[in-house]
């Protein structure tokens, strides 16, 4: 069928939507793809959808060609099975939540592990139906608490889930891995280059988790990659090498001292050096001596809260993500006047840790980062007001409740695998798989007989591409200041042919090419418009992005048209008689 602009369900935009962040929002917001109905949530119009499909079609033909099966669920979920689970609480805001008629609690799906292990328990009960991989690709629906970057984080997303069944670990791993060559082979042929990288299981659990990302500056993950080994990992997964502790023998002992007019690390890390009294003997005090303990406050899903104190070396900030990620299903919030007023042991700006511990004054549970080892030399809060306390060694004169990954990750930080050097990038999550093991299907009490007779508990794993997400991350990749450029399989059409002028022979010619194309299975979006001018014609044509541009116009009385390449600019002149054929020859290489 060929698309007819003169008919077609499309109106371009020449400028930027106003609450447009990103480049691939921008575009496919003006190049007439979507439309935003709702905060994070959107409508397709017929070129996006056509696009959206290709994706899916893509996404689809892969999981099909690894064997995996087809079903579908609904998104209008019962509240019991996520009750059983504990994720109807662990959710919290994150979940939309509605009531029936008669006052039965529902949810629209965020992700489906729970209805794809009772499915399975319905229907299975024998190792002999195992192992089993099943997919669906299906509509999802999360509160995100600040939907951004058009549909690359929305409300209502697309996503391919699919859930592996197995007897033992053993059987686990080989579908884990069969999973993850599929996506491999899935993301080359998007063309979406792509980090594989360890990461946190979050609602999920599970023994291993690992994100598909595509790097992009205007990703919402960081991810770090080892300059020696393979080692990849999101920023919120990395576990920094832990050092030795050390003997604190013969280490002065601590000692508080007036520390005025010292508002930042920096100005206390000069006051120390700069007073003899105060110098370490073996070298200078540096940002990384002092430790900056911050109190957060965490909100559970129950609604309960309670305070955290976080101590960290003074030369790094907290990472909100990191700490988000430690703490999950809780989330953090910023601590107030009131918290402190509610806590007279914590004195704001000075706290250090002789007061904080679940066992101590301030009755605040107090986790430090893992450098903070037996034998370390610190300079943090004294609980006075301009005061520090100086070479306060850890496991001689304070303990902790416990530690957490919550600093940040900087560019040069030692790989945890090998000890070279990290570097930091940004980048989209396009997929996630999971090693759930068993921690739905023993919720849900999912069990076969083995072949011993003997009933056992399945082990499971959970596998996400965001289909939705992935065609963002094709536009974000596929641009310029002129429009999107697909690559042909996704595009829309794989010919966009634009007839100009006043006269009526290049249209005439733009409708037989189209016909021609069409009836040798070639996709054609036709533009065949009488009262649009050539430069708003061509200006589409750029900014719609279809590969391959041909221009029915002036050339037609030499018996030729101009056929353009999208992505390189390159044109070149042909005679009417030869273009369908090259066309063809274009099309299928």
């Amino acid at each position: 069928m060929i698309l007819r602009m003169s008919t077609l369900f499309l109106r371009t935009l020449r400028e930027d939507p106003a609450d447009a962040e990103v480049p691939s929002h921008r575009l496919l917001v003006r190049a007439g793809y979507i439309r935003r109905a709702a905060p994070g949530i959107y409508s397709w119009l017929p070129l996006g959808w056509r696009a959206y499909l290709n994706v899916e079609r893509v996404v689809r033909e892969e999981m099909d060609a690894a064997g995996f099966q087809e079903i579908h669920l609904p998104a209008l979920l019962p509240r019991e099975p996520y009750e059983r689970t504990g994720r109807w609480t662990e959710y919290g805001d994150d979940i939309f939540r509605l009531k029936d008629r008669k006052g039965n609690d529902y949810l629209l799906g965020p992700t489906h592990e729970e209805i794809f292990t009772l499915l399975v328990k319905d229907l299975f009960s024998s190792y002999k139906d195992l192992p089993l991989s099943i997919y669906q690709i299906q509509w999802k629906y999360r509160d995100e608490p600040r939907p951004r970057a058009g549909i690359m984080r929305g409300r209502e997303f697309s996503m391919k889930d699919s859930y592996s069944f197995d007897v033992d670990d053993a059987g686990l791993v080989a579908s884990y891995t069969k999973h993850r060559d599929a996506y491999i082979s899935t993301f080359n042929r998007l063309g979406l280059d792509h980090v594989i990288v360890t990461a946190m299981a979050g609602a999920m659990g599970g023994s291993l988790s690992e994100e598909f990302l595509t790097p992009t500056e205007v990703g919402e993950d960081t991810f770090v990659r080892c300059t020696s080994c393979d080692y990849a990992g999101n920023t919120e997964a990395v576990e920094v090498p832990v050092p030795e502790a050390m003997p604190y023998d013969g280490l002065p002992a601590a000692h508080v001292e007036d520390t005025p007019d010292t508002p930042t690390i920096e100005t206390l890390v000069n006051l120390l050096n700069s007073q003899e009294k105060l110098r370490r003997d073996d070298r200078p005090w540096q940002a990384s001596d002092t430790l900056k303990n911050l109190i957060v406050k965490l909100v559970h899903p129950t609604g309960e809260s309670e305070l955290l104190a976080i101590g960290v070396p003074g030369d790094r900030e907290v990472d909100e993500k990191r700490l988000g990620a430690q703490v999950y299903p809780a989330t953090v919030e910023a601590t107030t006047e009131e918290d402190f007023a509610a806590n007279p042991a914590l004195v704001r700006g000075y706290i250090g840790p002789d007061v904080l511990g679940e066992d101590k004054a301030a009755k605040v549970r107090y986790l430090v980062d893992p450098r903070v080892v037996a034998g370390t030399r610190w300079v943090t809060g004294a609980n006075e007001p301009g005061n520090h306390v100086v070479d306060l060694v850890a496991g001689r004169d304070f303990e902790a409740d416990g530690t957490i990954f919550a600093a940040e990750i900087r560019e040069g930080d030692p790989c945890p695998r090998c000890g070279s050097s990290l570097t930091i990038a940004r980048g989209v999550e396009i997929g996630h798989i999971f090693a759930l093991g068993r921690k739905f299907a023993e919720a849900l009490d999912l069990k076969v007989l083995d072949e011993n007779g003997k009933q056992v508990v399945v082990t499971m794993g959970s596998y996400g591409i965001g289909v939705s997400r992935a065609l963002a991350a094709i536009a974000e990749k596929n641009h310029d200041d002129k429009g999107l450029i697909w690559p042909r399989e996704i595009s829309p059409a794989d010919v966009h042919i634009v007839a100009t002028g006043k006269n009526a022979e290049p249209f005439e010619v733009a409708e037989k090419l189209a016909a021609e194309l069409d009836a040798r299975g070639i996709r054609v979006l036709l533009d065949d418009r009488r009262a649009a001018s050539p430069g708003e014609k061509f200006n589409d044509a750029d900014l719609i992005g279809v590969p391959t541009i041909v221009t029915c116009g002036r050339r037609i009385v030499d018996g030729k048209v101009e056929v353009k390449d999208r992505r390189t600019s390159e044109r070149i002149d042909l005679p009417i008689a030869e273009v369908v054929d090259h066309l063809v020859e274009v099309c299928a290489s």
